[in-house]
C-alpha cells in the first residue's frame, strides 16, 4: 500500500508532466487534424510521460545510492556524474522508443513523416533536452533538500551542545561531588592541615574553572590540563593507592582545543565504572598522539551492574565533537584496557564549524 508521501509525489509529478507536455505542443505547429486522441497523439504522449518518469525516478535512484554509498551529501562532481549517468540510461532508452514508433511500429503509431530520419532526429532531440532539463532541475531540488536538512542537523546541533555543556556542568558541581570533597577535606583537616590547605586551592580552582568555562564549548588543551592537574590531585587524595592517573603530553597544549571537560568527564567514565583498591589500583594514563589525537586508557576491572551502562557520557562527547570534525570518537577494548581516542582541534577553530552531514 502507497504511503501518503508517494502518491502525493506521484500525483506532483503527474501534473507537472501534463503540464510541460501540453505546454511543448501548443508551441509544434500542428495539423487541425491532428488530435491527442489519434494514434501519434497517444504515442507521443505515452512516450513522453514514460520517458520523463524514467528520467526523474531514476535520477532519485543514482541520488539515493550516492548518498548511502558516501553516507553524506552530494557534492558538485558527483551531482555531474549522477547526471552523465543518468543521460547515458535514458537517452538510449529514448532513442530506441523513437525508432521502434518510427521505423518498425510506423502503422500502428501512424506517425507521417516525408523525412522519417528527420522526425526521428527532431524527436530525440527533443527528449534530450527535455531530459536534460528534468534531471538538472531535480539535483537542483535535491540541492536545496540538502541544504535544508544539513540546516535543521546544525540546529539541533546547536541545541544539544548547548544541552551536553548544562549536562557536564551540572555533573561537575553536583552534590555528591561536592559531599566527597568536602567529606575527604573534613578528614584531612585532623590528619594533614597543610594537605588540606592544598586540597581546598585545588576545589577552588576545580569550581573557578567550571564556573568560567560554562558557556564556552571548546577551551585551550592548556586550560583543560590545568585543571585536569587539581582534579587528579584531588582524586588521588580521596583514593590514596588505590588510583593512578598520569598524563604525556608532547604537543604544545597551547596550539589545540577541546571541548570543555571532555578529559575530566573520560576520567569520570573509568572511575564509575571500574572498580580499585590498594591491592587491584586503578591505571589511568593520559597520552598524545603526535599532533593528532588524545588517548586516554584505563586497566580493566568491571564493576558488576545489574542494569548495561547507557554510555551517555561517551555519546555525549560524540555528539560535541560531531559540531566540529567528520574525525570519529574511537572506543576501543583490548588486551584488558579500555582506551578511548579523541581528535585534537586546531585553536583556530570557529565557534560554529559548518561539517559535512552524515
Amino acid at each position: 500500500m502507497f504511503k501518503k508521501t508517494t502518491l502525493k509525489k506521484l500525483g506532483i509529478r503527474f501534473i507537472i508532466i501534463n503540464v510541460v507536455y501540453f505546454l511543448i505542443k501548443l508551441t509544434i505547429v500542428h495539423d487541425e487534424k491532428d488530435s491527442i486522441f489519434d494514434a501519434p497523439g497517444v504515442f507521443y504522449y505515452s512516450s513522453a510521460f514514460f520517458l520523463f518518469m524514467l528520467a526523474w525516478e531514476s535520477n532519485d535512484w543514482l541520488v539515493r545510492r550516492q548518498k548511502s554509498k558516501n553516507g553524506g551529501g552530494l557534492d558538485i562532481k558527483q551531482g555531474i556524474q549522477i547526471l552523465l549517468i543518468n543521460l547515458a540510461i535514458c537517452l538510449p532508452i529514448s532513442a530506441l522508443v523513437y525508432y521502434l514508433a518510427i521505423f518498425q511500429f510506423d502503422q500502428i503509431c501512424q506517425i507521417d513523416a516525408d523525412d522519417p530520419w528527420l522526425r526521428f532526429r527532431i524527436d530525440f532531440f527533443r527528449a534530450a533536452i527535455l531530459g536534460f532539463a528534468l534531471i538538472i532541475f531535480n539535483l537542483f531540488y535535491h540541492s536545496l533538500q540538502q541544504k535544508k536538512e544539513m540546516e535543521n542537523k546544525m540546529n539541533d546541533m546547536q541545541k544539544e551542545i548547548m544541552t551536553s555543556k548544562y549536562k557536564s556542568l551540572k555533573n561537575q558541581i553536583s552534590p555528591h561531588f561536592l559531599f566527597n570533597s568536602l567529606n575527604t577535606l573534613t578528614s584531612l583537616m585532623y590528619e594533614d592541615r597543610d594537605l588540606a590547605s592544598d586540597f581546598v586551592s585545588r576545589l577552588a580552582t576545580c569550581y573557578r574553572y567550571i564556573l568560567d568555562n560554562r558557556e564556552e564549548d571548546l577551551v585551550s588543551l592548556e586550560k583543560e590540563l590545568n585543571f585536569l592537574d587539581s582534579f587528579i590531585f584531588m582524586m588521588n587524595v580521596r583514593h590514596e593507592g588505590a588510583l593512578s592517573i598520569t598524563t604525556h603530553i608532547s604537543v604544545n597544549p597551547k596550539d589545540f582545543v577541546i571541548p570543555t571537560l571532555s578529559l575530566q568527564m573520560l576520567v569520570e567514565n573509568a572511575l564509575k565504572h571500574n572498580y580499585y583498591s590498594k591491592e587491584k589500583p586503578l591505571e589511568i594514563t593520559i597520552i598524545s598522539v603526535e599532533n593528532t589525537s588524545l588517548v586516554v586508557q584505563n586497566n580493566l576491572h568491571v564493576r558488576k551492574r545489574k542494569e548495561e551502562s547507557t554510555k551517555l557520557g561517551l555519546k555525549n562527547i560524540e555528539k560535541r565533537y560531531s559540531f566540529y570534525t567528520n574525525e570519529n570518537i574511537k572506543i576501543e577494548t583490548e588486551n584488558g584496557y579500555f582506551k578511548v581516542t579523541i581528535p585534537l582541534l586546531p585553536k583556530n577553530m570557529k565557534d560554529v564549524s559548518i561539517v559535512k552531514v552524515s
